[in-house]
């Protein structure tokens, strides 16, 4: 947006009675910053959307004020504005009550003669198309977790009150549910400042996991050449998530109901004890009542872990949730890859309404990418799936056959794909194993033959989460 002069608009936006009062007519929410992103001026507006004052946000960040998810990705005034034109964006904020509004974003620069950026003006829109309760008002997504079955509608209007709390919460669900996103997202709405620091059960052995939990001292042990704080200390102020909760051992389950009681951490090697202030989440998908009855988990550590229970029910009982699951995900690694990938064929939605999805959400979110990926065509046909699903039992009998999903050709015909480079190929194993283990990095890292520090340094090379 290139205009003679930006210092003498953002002069006058100080002005009541000049240009701010005509944006106050306005029905779209409109805030004026400088290039730093510091807010200058909003309108009414903007007030309503947002719940915030504008006598209390003038002069701090956009992106405190805001409190937008797009703000920590790839907003321009962060990034120095590589594209200086206006882009919109899907985003969601927190307004005042906690909530997530989801809304439209446009950031446009204001450009000087010289070409040099002088200010920002953002827009922001209600977006109809969000996954907003429009009965109840409650907020039917918690960052990629969405849905509306009966289910997770509960869930979702729980979560405001129990992020408030300090009380234990044991998540329970099939591996693949969104038990991790659903804890940090309790988390993230409470006012605990510290950090959400999350630690698995399952991925360490026993001698290592009592000194990731509570630490150690120097020489505590063979090996220990350094003290180590554990991570229970580091989430002090904060959450410790704890995953896969009943593969703990026994004597681990009884000093971590010590610390539930007293608060107080008590390092490997050490006679003094730490007082620490952190929230435990657990989650596990096992049946903890079955492993209590097996004596292989503390009946009093699951009373004490059961304040709060939540379960997250698999996708396959979640109803029309897999449809609103399916566009969610196409419209996020839409915006991440930028490719102009526009729905699924139908012979793609009858396919994933009959399956089955054991890696239920994750499965579902790692095929979607998968797909997105290799789609050359703005709509994700049956090519485009990894080769597991299209071969496994229970194949929908009403799979239509078109020349876009299937061409025939005949037999002297000499089909030739496009070369892969081998960075894609590489992308397109480790995409196949995580889906064929339903996300479990350890089996992925084995069904590659690899090691699992080799894996995961090349899934964080690639992006893939």
């Amino acid at each position: 947006m290139p205009i003679a002069d930006p210092t003498v608009l953002i002069h006058n936006l100080t002005d009541k009675k000049g240009l701010t009062a005509l944006l106050d007519l306005l029905p779209l929410g409109v805030a004026i910053m400088d290039k730093e992103g510091t807010l200058l001026a909003v309108n009414r507006a903007y007030e309503d959307i947002t719940g915030v004052e504008a006598s209390r946000i003038l002069g701090i960040k956009c992106l405190h004020a805001l409190r937008c998810d797009f703000c920590i990705k790839d907003c321009p005034v962060m990034t120095e504005w590589k594209d200086r034109t206006a882009q919109t964006v899907e985003a969601n904020i927190l307004n005042r009550n906690r909530e997530k509004v989801f809304v439209n974003l446009t950031l446009a620069p204001l450009i000087a003669d010289d070409n040099t950026i002088q200010g920002v003006i953002e827009t922001i829109t209600p977006s109809g198309g969000g996954p907003l309760d429009e009965v109840t008002g409650h907020v039917l997504g918690l960052g990629e977790l969405v849905g509306r079955s009966p289910q997770v509608r509960k869930i979702f209007a729980m979560t405001p009150s129990i992020a408030q709390t300090d009380s234990p919460i044991l998540i329970t669900g099939e591996t693949g549910t969104g038990k991790d996103m659903l804890a940090e997202e309790i988390h993230n709405e409470s006012d605990r400042d510290g950090p959400f620091v999350k630690v698995n059960c399952g991925a360490l052995p026993d001698p290592l996991l009592e000194s990731e939990l509570f630490g150690h001292n120097k020489n505590a042990f063979p090996g220990a050449d350094q003290a180590k704080q554990g991570r229970l200390r580091m989430a002090h102020g904060g959450t410790l998530f704890i995953t896969e909760i009943g593969d703990l051992p026994m004597s681990l389950q009884t000093k971590l109901l010590a610390y539930m009681d007293d608060h107080v951490v008590r390092p490997m090697g050490s006679t003094k004890g730490v007082r620490t202030d952190v929230r435990i989440m657990a989650a596990s998908n096992i049946d903890l009542e079955e492993a209590v009855r097996n004596k292989t988990f503390r009946q009093d550590l699951l009373y004490r872990l059961n304040v709060i229970r939540l379960h997250l029910p698999p996708l396959r009982e979640r109803g029309e949730d897999l449809l609103l699951l399916q566009d969610h995900f196409l419209k996020m690694f839409q915006l991440r890859y930028k490719k102009k990938v526009e729905r699924f064929s139908k012979n793609v939605e009858n396919l994933l309404k009959s399956y089955a999805f054991p890696g239920n959400i994750r499965e579902l979110r790692n095929l979607i990418e998968y797909a997105i990926n290799f789609c050359d065509t703005p709509v994700i046909r049956m090519r485009h799936l990894p080769g597991y699903i299209l071969h496994g039992h229970g194949l929908p009998e009403n799979l239509v056959t078109t020349p876009d999903e299937q061409r025939p050709h005949s037999p002297g015909e000499v089909r030739m794909a496009r070369p892969e480079r081998w960075e894609d190929v590489q992308r397109k194993m480790i995409l196949d194993a995580l889906i064929k283990t339903s996300g479990r990095k350890q089996q992925a890292a084995e069904l590659l033959g690899w090691g699992r520090s080799t894996l995961w340094r090349k899934m964080k090379h690639f992006g893939i989460e």
